[in-house]
Protein backbone atom coordinates (compact mmCIF):
# COMPACT_ATOMS: atom_id res chain seq x y z
CA UNK A 1 0.00 0.00 0.00
CA UNK A 2 0.94 3.48 -0.59
CA UNK A 3 0.82 4.77 3.12
CA UNK A 4 2.03 8.11 1.99
CA UNK A 5 -0.71 8.99 -0.86
CA UNK A 6 -4.57 10.06 -0.49
CA UNK A 7 -6.85 9.91 -3.53
CA UNK A 8 -9.50 12.94 -3.59
CA UNK A 9 -12.53 11.96 -6.48
CA UNK A 10 -14.33 14.89 -7.27
CA UNK A 11 -18.25 13.98 -7.40
CA UNK A 12 -20.06 16.65 -6.79
CA UNK A 13 -21.07 18.00 -10.23
CA UNK A 14 -24.53 18.41 -10.99
CA UNK A 15 -24.60 16.80 -14.55
CA UNK A 16 -26.92 19.42 -16.07
CA UNK A 17 -25.97 17.96 -19.85
CA UNK A 18 -27.10 14.36 -18.71
CA UNK A 19 -30.51 15.62 -18.86
CA UNK A 20 -31.03 13.52 -15.70
CA UNK A 21 -32.24 13.48 -12.37
CA UNK A 22 -29.87 11.31 -11.64
CA UNK A 23 -25.91 12.06 -10.14
CA UNK A 24 -24.32 12.64 -13.54
CA UNK A 25 -21.48 9.99 -11.42
CA UNK A 26 -23.82 7.43 -11.02
CA UNK A 27 -24.47 6.98 -14.37
CA UNK A 28 -23.22 3.20 -15.44
CA UNK A 29 -21.01 2.44 -17.62
CA UNK A 30 -20.60 -1.92 -18.43
CA UNK A 31 -22.98 -2.35 -15.37
CA UNK A 32 -21.57 -0.27 -12.41
CA UNK A 33 -21.75 3.61 -11.61
CA UNK A 34 -18.66 5.56 -13.47
CA UNK A 35 -17.24 6.55 -10.06
CA UNK A 36 -17.00 2.96 -9.15
CA UNK A 37 -14.53 2.56 -11.93
CA UNK A 38 -12.53 5.24 -10.62
CA UNK A 39 -12.24 4.06 -7.18
CA UNK A 40 -11.46 0.27 -8.34
CA UNK A 41 -8.44 1.84 -9.88
CA UNK A 42 -7.81 3.80 -6.89
CA UNK A 43 -7.96 0.43 -4.88
CA UNK A 44 -5.87 -1.12 -7.64
CA UNK A 45 -3.04 1.46 -7.13
CA UNK A 46 -3.15 0.54 -3.49
CA UNK A 47 -3.80 4.30 -2.40
CA UNK A 48 -4.06 3.80 1.72
CA UNK A 49 -6.82 6.03 1.68
CA UNK A 50 -10.09 7.24 -0.64
CA UNK A 51 -11.86 10.42 -0.50
CA UNK A 52 -14.91 11.29 -2.38
CA UNK A 53 -16.25 15.01 -2.25
CA UNK A 54 -20.31 14.76 -2.58
CA UNK A 55 -22.60 17.23 -3.62
CA UNK A 56 -25.99 16.75 -5.67
CA UNK A 57 -27.79 14.07 -4.39
CA UNK A 58 -24.86 13.60 -2.06
CA UNK A 59 -26.83 10.73 -0.12
CA UNK A 60 -27.79 8.75 -3.21
CA UNK A 61 -23.59 8.87 -4.32
CA UNK A 62 -22.87 7.57 -0.72
CA UNK A 63 -25.53 4.74 -1.11
CA UNK A 64 -24.45 3.88 -4.08
CA UNK A 65 -20.32 3.70 -3.19
CA UNK A 66 -20.94 2.33 0.50
CA UNK A 67 -18.39 2.50 3.71
CA UNK A 68 -14.81 1.94 3.19
CA UNK A 69 -14.24 5.70 1.70
CA UNK A 70 -14.20 8.91 3.89
CA UNK A 71 -16.47 11.89 2.42
CA UNK A 72 -16.84 15.60 2.36
CA UNK A 73 -19.40 17.86 0.99
CA UNK A 74 -19.09 20.76 -1.15
CA UNK A 75 -22.79 22.82 -0.81
CA UNK A 76 -21.96 25.11 -3.29
CA UNK A 77 -20.77 24.15 -6.54
CA UNK A 78 -17.98 26.63 -7.13
CA UNK A 79 -15.55 24.61 -9.09
CA UNK A 80 -12.96 22.23 -8.69
CA UNK A 81 -11.24 23.85 -6.60
CA UNK A 82 -13.36 24.77 -3.98
CA UNK A 83 -14.71 20.88 -3.88
CA UNK A 84 -10.54 20.02 -3.08
CA UNK A 85 -10.86 22.37 -0.27
CA UNK A 86 -13.71 20.63 1.20
CA UNK A 87 -11.44 17.89 1.99
CA UNK A 88 -9.01 20.40 3.80
CA UNK A 89 -10.17 18.67 7.11
CA UNK A 90 -9.78 15.06 5.81
CA UNK A 91 -6.32 15.78 4.29
CA UNK A 92 -4.96 17.81 7.44
CA UNK A 93 -1.64 15.39 8.95
CA UNK A 94 -2.29 12.70 6.78
CA UNK A 95 -0.40 11.77 3.46
CA UNK A 96 2.44 13.63 2.66
CA UNK A 97 1.11 13.45 -0.95
CA UNK A 98 -2.54 13.87 -2.35
CA UNK A 99 -3.78 11.83 -5.84
CA UNK A 100 -6.81 14.30 -7.24
CA UNK A 101 -8.91 12.67 -10.17
CA UNK A 102 -12.59 13.55 -11.41
CA UNK A 103 -15.53 11.31 -10.84
CA UNK A 104 -16.50 11.22 -14.33
CA UNK A 105 -13.44 9.67 -16.40
CA UNK A 106 -14.55 5.93 -15.17
CA UNK A 107 -11.69 4.91 -18.40
CA UNK A 108 -8.75 6.07 -16.00
CA UNK A 109 -6.67 2.81 -15.99
CA UNK A 110 -4.89 1.81 -12.39
CA UNK A 111 -1.41 2.04 -14.18
CA UNK A 112 -1.78 5.31 -15.48
CA UNK A 113 -2.24 6.01 -12.06
CA UNK A 114 1.00 4.30 -10.80
CA UNK A 115 2.98 6.02 -13.69
CA UNK A 116 1.40 9.82 -12.47
CA UNK A 117 2.66 8.88 -8.78
CA UNK A 118 6.34 7.41 -9.46
CA UNK A 119 7.34 10.24 -12.05
CA UNK A 120 5.84 12.49 -9.39
CA UNK A 121 8.20 10.79 -6.63
CA UNK A 122 11.39 10.77 -8.76
CA UNK A 123 11.41 14.05 -10.12
CA UNK A 124 10.57 15.73 -6.25
CA UNK A 125 8.13 17.55 -8.18
CA UNK A 126 5.06 19.75 -6.24
CA UNK A 127 2.69 19.14 -8.60
CA UNK A 128 2.55 16.78 -11.27
CA UNK A 129 -0.62 16.55 -13.69
CA UNK A 130 -1.45 14.27 -16.87
CA UNK A 131 -1.19 15.70 -20.44
CA UNK A 132 -2.18 14.63 -23.55
CA UNK A 133 -1.97 15.77 -27.36
CA UNK A 134 -5.63 15.99 -29.01
CA UNK A 135 -6.68 16.66 -32.43
CA UNK A 136 -9.67 17.87 -31.13
CA UNK A 137 -9.55 19.55 -27.61
CA UNK A 138 -13.03 21.24 -27.36
CA UNK A 139 -13.90 21.74 -23.70
CA UNK A 140 -10.77 21.24 -22.37
CA UNK A 141 -7.95 22.84 -20.04
CA UNK A 142 -4.87 24.06 -22.29
CA UNK A 143 -1.64 23.23 -20.97
CA UNK A 144 0.83 26.42 -21.41
CA UNK A 145 4.82 25.97 -22.03
CA UNK A 146 7.62 28.29 -21.86
CA UNK A 147 9.62 28.39 -24.87
CA UNK A 148 12.06 25.61 -23.04
CA UNK A 149 9.51 23.44 -22.31
CA UNK A 150 8.52 23.99 -18.86
CA UNK A 151 5.18 23.99 -17.50
CA UNK A 152 3.86 27.36 -16.98
CA UNK A 153 0.16 27.37 -16.16
CA UNK A 154 -3.31 25.57 -17.38
CA UNK A 155 -5.36 27.87 -19.03
CA UNK A 156 -9.11 26.95 -19.40
CA UNK A 157 -11.04 26.69 -22.42
CA UNK A 158 -13.59 29.79 -22.02
CA UNK A 159 -10.69 32.06 -20.71
CA UNK A 160 -8.34 30.98 -23.92
CA UNK A 161 -6.74 33.33 -26.71
CA UNK A 162 -7.50 32.49 -30.51
CA UNK A 163 -3.67 31.36 -29.82
CA UNK A 164 -4.36 29.21 -26.62
CA UNK A 165 -6.65 27.99 -28.09
CA UNK A 166 -4.74 26.09 -31.03
CA UNK A 167 -2.31 24.09 -28.24
CA UNK A 168 -3.36 20.45 -28.92
CA UNK A 169 -1.91 19.60 -25.78
CA UNK A 170 -4.79 18.99 -22.93
CA UNK A 171 -4.96 18.75 -19.08
CA UNK A 172 -6.28 15.24 -18.16
CA UNK A 173 -7.56 15.47 -14.61
CA UNK A 174 -5.06 13.88 -13.01
CA UNK A 175 -3.37 15.96 -10.74
CA UNK A 176 -0.53 14.38 -8.17
CA UNK A 177 0.34 17.27 -4.69
CA UNK A 178 2.23 17.85 -1.98
CA UNK A 179 -0.30 17.58 0.41
CA UNK A 180 0.66 20.34 2.81
CA UNK A 181 1.66 22.80 0.02
CA UNK A 182 -1.71 22.21 -1.94
CA UNK A 183 -3.79 23.45 1.52
CA UNK A 184 -1.75 26.14 2.21
CA UNK A 185 -2.56 27.55 -1.11
CA UNK A 186 -6.38 26.14 -2.02
CA UNK A 187 -7.55 28.20 0.90
CA UNK A 188 -6.58 31.51 -1.05
CA UNK A 189 -7.71 30.57 -4.48
CA UNK A 190 -9.37 33.45 -6.47
CA UNK A 191 -12.67 33.28 -8.01
CA UNK A 192 -12.86 33.70 -11.92
CA UNK A 193 -15.38 35.74 -13.44
CA UNK A 194 -18.22 33.12 -13.07
CA UNK A 195 -17.61 33.00 -9.45
CA UNK A 196 -15.66 29.51 -9.42
CA UNK A 197 -12.29 28.19 -8.16
CA UNK A 198 -10.43 26.50 -10.45
CA UNK A 199 -7.87 23.53 -9.28
CA UNK A 200 -6.16 24.20 -12.37
CA UNK A 201 -4.72 27.42 -10.99
CA UNK A 202 -2.33 25.23 -8.78
CA UNK A 203 -0.38 24.82 -11.51
CA UNK A 204 0.12 28.36 -11.89
CA UNK A 205 1.08 28.57 -8.62
CA UNK A 206 3.61 26.70 -8.41
CA UNK A 207 5.39 27.66 -11.20
CA UNK A 208 5.54 31.50 -9.75
CA UNK A 209 6.47 30.15 -6.86
CA UNK A 210 9.52 28.60 -8.71
CA UNK A 211 8.63 25.01 -7.96
CA UNK A 212 9.03 21.79 -10.54
CA UNK A 213 5.55 20.88 -12.56
CA UNK A 214 6.14 17.98 -14.28
CA UNK A 215 3.64 16.11 -16.40
CA UNK A 216 3.11 12.69 -18.14
CA UNK A 217 1.65 12.05 -21.55
CA UNK A 218 -1.53 9.86 -21.73
CA UNK A 219 -1.28 8.17 -25.57
CA UNK A 220 -4.71 6.86 -25.37
CA UNK A 221 -7.08 10.14 -25.11
CA UNK A 222 -10.31 7.98 -24.69
CA UNK A 223 -8.75 6.80 -21.50
CA UNK A 224 -9.05 10.15 -19.44
CA UNK A 225 -12.22 11.50 -21.71
CA UNK A 226 -14.75 13.08 -19.31
CA UNK A 227 -18.43 12.44 -19.73
CA UNK A 228 -20.63 14.97 -20.01
CA UNK A 229 -23.47 14.28 -22.15
CA UNK A 230 -25.10 10.64 -23.34
CA UNK A 231 -23.01 10.70 -26.71
CA UNK A 232 -20.07 10.61 -24.38
CA UNK A 233 -21.37 8.14 -21.70
CA UNK A 234 -22.04 5.92 -24.87
CA UNK A 235 -18.70 5.90 -26.52
CA UNK A 236 -17.10 5.63 -22.85
CA UNK A 237 -19.55 2.20 -22.45
CA UNK A 238 -18.09 1.08 -26.51
CA UNK A 239 -14.56 1.56 -24.79
CA UNK A 240 -15.26 -0.24 -21.69
CA UNK A 241 -16.93 -3.05 -23.07
CA UNK A 242 -14.50 -3.78 -25.41
CA UNK A 243 -12.00 -3.75 -22.99
CA UNK A 244 -13.99 -6.39 -21.32
CA UNK A 245 -14.05 -8.59 -24.01
CA UNK A 246 -10.58 -8.98 -24.71
CA UNK A 247 -9.51 -9.53 -21.11
CA UNK A 248 -11.99 -12.49 -21.08
CA UNK A 249 -10.63 -13.60 -24.82
CA UNK A 250 -7.26 -13.01 -23.35
CA UNK A 251 -7.88 -15.61 -20.52
CA UNK A 252 -9.34 -18.33 -22.30
CA UNK A 253 -13.20 -17.45 -23.03
CA UNK A 254 -14.19 -17.41 -26.63
CA UNK A 255 -16.56 -15.20 -27.70
CA UNK A 256 -17.98 -16.02 -31.41
CA UNK A 257 -19.26 -12.58 -32.00
CA UNK A 258 -17.86 -9.97 -29.93
CA UNK A 259 -19.52 -7.21 -31.32
CA UNK A 260 -22.98 -8.77 -30.38
CA UNK A 261 -21.83 -9.64 -27.06
CA UNK A 262 -22.02 -7.65 -24.28
CA UNK A 263 -20.18 -8.35 -20.50
CA UNK A 264 -20.74 -5.96 -17.87
CA UNK A 265 -16.89 -5.34 -16.12
CA UNK A 266 -17.53 -7.17 -12.73
CA UNK A 267 -18.14 -10.68 -14.67
CA UNK A 268 -15.77 -13.40 -14.29
CA UNK A 269 -15.97 -16.46 -16.99
CA UNK A 270 -13.84 -19.62 -16.88
CA UNK A 271 -11.61 -21.06 -19.49
CA UNK A 272 -12.93 -22.76 -22.58
CA UNK A 273 -16.42 -21.43 -22.44
CA UNK A 274 -18.16 -19.91 -25.62
CA UNK A 275 -20.48 -17.25 -25.20
CA UNK A 276 -22.63 -16.89 -28.03
CA UNK A 277 -24.00 -14.20 -30.27
CA UNK A 278 -26.51 -11.99 -28.79
CA UNK A 279 -25.80 -12.41 -25.32
CA UNK A 280 -25.60 -10.43 -22.13
CA UNK A 281 -23.80 -10.96 -19.00
CA UNK A 282 -24.57 -8.53 -16.10
CA UNK A 283 -24.02 -7.17 -13.18
CA UNK A 284 -21.47 -9.61 -10.58
CA UNK A 285 -22.30 -12.59 -12.06
CA UNK A 286 -19.67 -15.19 -12.38
CA UNK A 287 -19.99 -18.59 -15.57
CA UNK A 288 -17.48 -21.54 -15.10
CA UNK A 289 -15.20 -23.31 -17.13
CA UNK A 290 -16.43 -25.41 -20.57
CA UNK A 291 -20.26 -23.62 -20.57
CA UNK A 292 -22.07 -22.62 -23.47
CA UNK A 293 -23.83 -19.80 -22.90
CA UNK A 294 -26.28 -18.20 -25.57
CA UNK A 295 -27.37 -17.44 -28.83
CA UNK A 296 -29.68 -14.86 -27.15
CA UNK A 297 -29.23 -15.63 -23.14
CA UNK A 298 -29.46 -12.73 -20.47
CA UNK A 299 -27.35 -13.78 -17.04
CA UNK A 300 -27.08 -11.28 -13.96
CA UNK A 301 -26.24 -11.28 -10.37
CA UNK A 302 -25.51 -15.02 -10.73
CA UNK A 303 -23.52 -17.94 -10.38
CA UNK A 304 -23.38 -20.65 -12.95
CA UNK A 305 -21.40 -23.93 -12.38
CA UNK A 306 -19.04 -25.61 -15.02
CA UNK A 307 -20.21 -27.50 -17.50
CA UNK A 308 -23.73 -25.65 -18.28
CA UNK A 309 -25.84 -25.13 -21.39
CA UNK A 310 -28.32 -21.52 -21.53
CA UNK A 311 -29.64 -21.19 -24.10
CA UNK A 312 -32.07 -17.98 -25.64
CA UNK A 313 -32.78 -17.96 -21.72
CA UNK A 314 -32.91 -15.00 -18.63
CA UNK A 315 -31.18 -16.05 -15.41
CA UNK A 316 -31.10 -13.26 -12.48
CA UNK A 317 -29.96 -13.61 -9.27
CA UNK A 318 -29.98 -17.03 -9.70
CA UNK A 319 -27.32 -20.12 -8.71
CA UNK A 320 -26.67 -23.16 -11.24
CA UNK A 321 -24.23 -25.73 -10.03
CA UNK A 322 -22.14 -27.71 -13.08
CA UNK A 323 -24.01 -29.49 -15.58
CA UNK A 324 -27.44 -28.14 -16.12
CA UNK A 325 -28.85 -27.39 -19.63
CA UNK A 326 -31.51 -24.90 -19.38
CA UNK A 327 -33.79 -23.50 -23.00
CA UNK A 328 -34.49 -22.41 -25.36
CA UNK A 329 -36.83 -19.96 -23.70
CA UNK A 330 -36.81 -20.53 -20.46
CA UNK A 331 -36.65 -17.68 -17.01
CA UNK A 332 -35.23 -18.18 -14.07
CA UNK A 333 -36.48 -15.45 -11.79
CA UNK A 334 -34.30 -14.88 -8.20
CA UNK A 335 -33.81 -16.51 -5.63
CA UNK A 336 -33.83 -19.55 -7.89
CA UNK A 337 -31.39 -22.28 -7.22
CA UNK A 338 -30.43 -25.19 -9.20
CA UNK A 339 -28.76 -28.46 -8.29
CA UNK A 340 -26.04 -30.41 -10.26
CA UNK A 341 -27.27 -32.10 -14.17
CA UNK A 342 -30.66 -30.65 -13.78
CA UNK A 343 -32.73 -30.37 -17.52
CA UNK A 344 -35.18 -27.31 -17.55
CA UNK A 345 -36.40 -27.01 -21.20
CA UNK A 346 -37.94 -25.02 -23.28
CA UNK A 347 -40.86 -22.33 -21.69
CA UNK A 348 -39.75 -23.38 -18.02
CA UNK A 349 -39.95 -20.43 -15.43
CA UNK A 350 -38.45 -21.07 -11.87
CA UNK A 351 -39.01 -18.84 -9.08
CA UNK A 352 -37.72 -18.87 -5.88
CA UNK A 353 -37.57 -22.57 -6.08
CA UNK A 354 -34.65 -24.84 -5.40
CA UNK A 355 -34.09 -27.82 -7.45
CA UNK A 356 -32.48 -31.07 -6.46
CA UNK A 357 -29.58 -32.55 -9.05
CA UNK A 358 -30.37 -34.54 -11.87
CA UNK A 359 -34.37 -33.39 -11.94
CA UNK A 360 -35.62 -32.68 -15.18
CA UNK A 361 -38.33 -30.24 -16.23
CA UNK A 362 -39.39 -30.69 -19.54
CA UNK A 363 -41.68 -28.19 -21.24
CA UNK A 364 -43.85 -25.82 -20.17
CA UNK A 365 -43.79 -25.38 -16.91
CA UNK A 366 -43.83 -23.00 -13.70
CA UNK A 367 -41.92 -23.95 -10.51
CA UNK A 368 -42.73 -21.32 -8.07
CA UNK A 369 -41.75 -20.89 -4.39
CA UNK A 370 -41.03 -25.12 -4.34
CA UNK A 371 -38.59 -27.42 -3.48
CA UNK A 372 -38.01 -30.15 -5.37
CA UNK A 373 -36.01 -33.29 -4.47
CA UNK A 374 -33.53 -35.28 -6.75
CA UNK A 375 -34.42 -37.10 -9.79
CA UNK A 376 -37.39 -35.85 -9.78
CA UNK A 377 -39.66 -35.90 -13.25
CA UNK A 378 -41.95 -32.85 -13.85
CA UNK A 379 -44.64 -33.38 -16.87
CA UNK A 380 -45.39 -31.25 -18.92
CA UNK A 381 -47.80 -27.62 -18.26
CA UNK A 382 -46.94 -28.52 -14.51
CA UNK A 383 -47.95 -25.29 -12.28
CA UNK A 384 -47.13 -25.05 -8.93
CA UNK A 385 -50.26 -22.47 -8.00
CA UNK A 386 -48.83 -20.38 -5.15
CA UNK A 387 -50.36 -17.91 -4.96
CA UNK A 388 -53.84 -17.62 -3.14
CA UNK A 389 -54.58 -13.87 -4.08
CA UNK A 390 -53.58 -12.91 -0.68
CA UNK A 391 -50.51 -14.63 0.15
CA UNK A 392 -47.58 -16.78 -1.08
CA UNK A 393 -47.27 -20.93 -0.17
CA UNK A 394 -44.58 -23.54 -0.64
CA UNK A 395 -44.31 -26.87 -2.40
CA UNK A 396 -42.50 -29.21 -1.82
CA UNK A 397 -42.05 -32.95 -3.92
CA UNK A 398 -39.52 -35.44 -2.64
CA UNK A 399 -36.89 -37.66 -4.49
CA UNK A 400 -37.99 -39.54 -7.58
CA UNK A 401 -41.37 -38.36 -7.42
CA UNK A 402 -43.44 -38.42 -10.76
CA UNK A 403 -45.25 -35.36 -11.61
CA UNK A 404 -47.88 -35.90 -14.70
CA UNK A 405 -48.04 -33.69 -17.54
CA UNK A 406 -50.62 -30.98 -17.05
CA UNK A 407 -51.15 -31.23 -13.04
CA UNK A 408 -51.49 -28.72 -11.21
CA UNK A 409 -50.34 -28.32 -7.74
CA UNK A 410 -52.06 -26.18 -5.20
CA UNK A 411 -49.91 -24.96 -2.94
CA UNK A 412 -48.84 -25.48 -0.02
CA UNK A 413 -48.87 -28.90 -0.18
CA UNK A 414 -46.37 -31.98 -0.47
CA UNK A 415 -46.03 -34.71 -2.73
CA UNK A 416 -43.92 -37.78 -1.26
CA UNK A 417 -40.76 -38.74 -2.69
CA UNK A 418 -40.92 -42.00 -4.83
CA UNK A 419 -45.08 -40.52 -5.29
CA UNK A 420 -46.91 -39.89 -8.56
CA UNK A 421 -49.57 -37.83 -10.05
CA UNK A 422 -51.85 -38.31 -13.05
CA UNK A 423 -51.71 -36.20 -15.97
CA UNK A 424 -54.46 -33.50 -15.32
CA UNK A 425 -54.56 -33.97 -11.88
CA UNK A 426 -55.74 -31.13 -9.53
CA UNK A 427 -53.57 -31.58 -6.07
CA UNK A 428 -55.21 -29.67 -3.02
CA UNK A 429 -53.77 -32.10 -0.52
CA UNK A 430 -50.66 -33.79 0.34
CA UNK A 431 -49.64 -37.31 -1.53
CA UNK A 432 -48.10 -40.08 0.60
CA UNK A 433 -44.67 -41.14 -0.41
CA UNK A 434 -44.48 -44.35 -2.89
CA UNK A 435 -49.03 -43.11 -3.56
CA UNK A 436 -50.54 -42.01 -6.72
CA UNK A 437 -53.04 -39.23 -7.03
CA UNK A 438 -55.40 -38.61 -9.74
CA UNK A 439 -58.17 -36.45 -10.65
CA UNK A 440 -59.78 -33.08 -9.91
CA UNK A 441 -59.47 -32.58 -6.88
CA UNK A 442 -57.18 -35.50 -6.91
CA UNK A 443 -57.29 -38.64 -5.05
CA UNK A 444 -55.07 -41.36 -3.78
CA UNK A 445 -55.54 -44.51 -5.46
CA UNK A 446 -53.70 -48.31 -5.29
CA UNK A 447 -50.79 -47.67 -7.48
CA UNK A 448 -50.08 -50.24 -10.33
CA UNK A 449 -46.31 -50.54 -10.79
CA UNK A 450 -45.82 -52.20 -14.72
CA UNK A 451 -42.57 -54.52 -13.55
CA UNK A 452 -39.71 -55.04 -15.50
CA UNK A 453 -38.44 -58.23 -16.67
CA UNK A 454 -35.61 -59.81 -18.88
CA UNK A 455 -37.55 -62.94 -19.90
CA UNK A 456 -38.21 -63.35 -23.14
CA UNK A 457 -41.65 -63.73 -23.72
CA UNK A 458 -42.36 -67.87 -25.58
Amino acid sequence: MLNDWAAVVLAAGKGTRMRSHYPKVLHPVAGKPMLLHILDAVVEAQLSRSMVIVGHEGGAVRAAVGEGIEYAEQQEALGTGHAVLQARDLLLGGPPHVLVLYGDTPLVRADTLKRAIEHHLSTGAMVTIATCQREDARGLGRVLRSEYGSVLAVIEEAEASEEQLAIPETNEGIYCFETQWLLDRIKVLRAHRNGEYYLTDMVGAATAEGHLVETIAVQDSTETMGINDRLQLAQAEGVMRQRVRERLMLSGVTLLDPPSTFIDADVEIGQDTVVHPHTTIGGKTSVGRDCQIGPGSMLRDSQVGDGCRIVASMVEESTIEQGVTIGPFSHLRPGSYIEAEVHLGNYVEVKNSRIGGRTQVGHFSYIGDAILGKDVNIGAGTITCNYDGVEKHSTHIGDGAFIGSDTMLVAPVTVGAGASTGAGSVVTKDVPPNKLAVGMPARTVPQHVKKRTNETAE
